[in-house]
């Protein structure tokens, strides 16, 4: 059994060996409110990592003695503990000497209390050290197998979680004995920073010096509750704890009865804190799953807009894409009800053979005038449209005057075109002789095809193959008269 948590029963037990009960509210029993214990490797706000051995006692058949060594923070402080296990429970009794007042070891500091720490970095609450002239001594239990031993430095008895104002950590001494299982455990400690954060923004003046340290315990547990933003989130039991601590200020129940309201208050604060540290804890967690969840939903709603977007897009590609295969199949029928033409992956050819100029000249034939005139009223109504007039020659005379003569020929097609309405920028002529031929050069009829010019359409929507095809680009040609 742990002595904080019997104190009120051990008041209660003076009283009825003669004391006047005081007309005060019964206090209750201290119960530490539970609190999840952090992962010891992720501290978490306001707290620090720290470490303690701990020894296995289950595998002591008699009692046995550990040391306690002081830190930097209480260097000269000594002490010794001897622990006897039976029936799986643990009796502590610790001696401790040269402990400097605990008020000098930080603003919040009043009292000195010993922790049991689990292999796992759990930690327990065994009560306050009674300080005097440095001194003091303790007598607790603990059910534990295996546990470290630590003090600390705290602003009251009842504080849930160890500081990290560590003043002593056992040791295994010479006068050890037994078969001894030691191990390193790694805690988290709450920073006395954070203390002092909650005591700046108190709204309760300091406690007298002078008081009982109860009562200044009690004070400090009120102040701190009162700064964590207990009245908040935590108003019953703050509102408890300063009930508690009005009647041991205004002396009710005498002596005994102060030191039993102090003690009630200062647990009511603790539980007024923890509470806040949890309700605090709560909404943040809440912000955050709302905040989260708020980017959920934004990244739900952008991927929902880009999935219309490209839905849209789709719709307006296909859209676009179908109102180009309807200007190209329409183009092309037009223009095969003229003359031959065909789609390739660099437009609609449209091939121009036959008689269409005399031999040796580049003069357009009435024939080939009067269909160029029909390409021509088709071709000049759609803008955006390329043309380019290649010319070609048989292979029958000199290459020099075949490329020339095939020059002239895409040239007078050209001039042909724009006479008849089709803008000038919109058509360029090449000659390219007797390249690329489309027919055998050894036969009179042969020559006569490869005499020719291929006028190329090309743009937007003529360009694009269809749908499900694969278009085979279509090799320029040559002529010679």
């Amino acid at each position: 059994m742990r002595f904080y948590r019997t104190f009120p029963l051990a008041v209660l037990c003076l009283l009825a060996q003669g004391q006047t009960p005081m007309p005060a509210p019964t206090p209750v029993p201290f119960s530490m409110p539970a609190v999840p214990a952090s992962t010891p490797a992720d501290p978490g706000p306001g707290m620090v990592q720290g470490s303690v051995s701990v020894v296995n006692y289950r595998l002591q058949t008699s009692a046995t003695k550990i040391q306690f060594q002081g830190t930097a923070m209480a260097a000269d402080a000594t002490g010794w503990a001897k622990i006897k296990t039976k029936d799986g429970i643990s009796t502590i009794k610790a001696k401790f000497a040269h402990l400097p007042d605990a008020s000098t070891l930080g603003e919040a500091s009043l009292t000195y209390v010993l922790w049991a720490v689990s292999p796992e970095g759990q930690t327990a609450n065994l009560g306050e050290l009674q300080v005097k002239k440095g001194k003091s001594k303790i007598q607790v239990t603990e059910q534990l197998p295996a546990f470290g031993l630590m003090v600390t430095a705290e602003p009251y008895f009842a504080v849930n979680r160890p500081s990290d104002a560590v003043v002593l950590n056992n040791t295994i001494g010479t006068k050890t004995k037994g078969n001894v299982e030691v191990m390193e455990a790694k805690l988290n400690l709450l920073t006395q920073k954070q203390y002092s954060m909650d005591l700046a923004g108190a709204q309760l003046t300091a406690a007298d010096p002078a008081a009982p340290l109860p009562m200044r315990e009690a004070r400090q547990a009120v102040r701190i509750a009162q700064g964590a933003g207990a009245a908040t989130y935590a108003k019953d039991p703050l509102d408890k704890a300063q009930d508690y601590l009005h009647q041991s200020e205004a002396g009710e129940g005498g002596k005994k009865g102060i030191l039993m309201t102090a003690r009630s208050a200062t647990q009511s604060a603790e539980e007024a804190r923890m509470l806040t540290v949890r309700g605090k804890r709560a909404e943040q967690e809440a912000m955050e799953q709302k905040l989260a969840q708020a980017r959920i939903d934004q990244a739900k709603e952008e991927a929902a807009r880009a999935a219309a977007a490209q839905e849209e897009a789709q719709k307006q590609a296909q859209a676009a894409a179908q109102e180009s295969e309807n200007l190209r199949t329409q183009l092309m029928a037009q223009l095969n009800g003229i003359m031959e033409t065909k789609a390739t992956a660099r437009g609609l050819i449209v091939s121009m053979s036959g008689v269409l100029f005399k031999t040796g000249q580049a003069k357009l034939m009435p024939t080939a005038r009067e269909k160029l005139a029909k390409v021509a009223g088709i071709l000049a109504v759609h803008k955006g449209i390329k043309i380019e007039a290649d010319g070609f020659t048989d292979s029958t005379g000199p290459m020099e005057v075949n490329e020339k003569l095939s020059e002239s020929r895409a040239q007078a097609a050209r001039d042909f075109l724009v006479s008849q309405g089709v803008p000038p920028d919109a058509i360029v002529s090449k000659g390219f002789g007797p390249e690329n031929p489309i027919a055998d050069n050894s036969t009179p009829t042969g020559r006569q095809v490869n005499r020719r010019v291929e006028l190329v359409v090309s743009g937007e929507g003529i360009t694009t193959s269809p749908t499900g095809t694969t278009p085979v680009p279509a090799e320029p040609t040559s002529d010679q008269p």
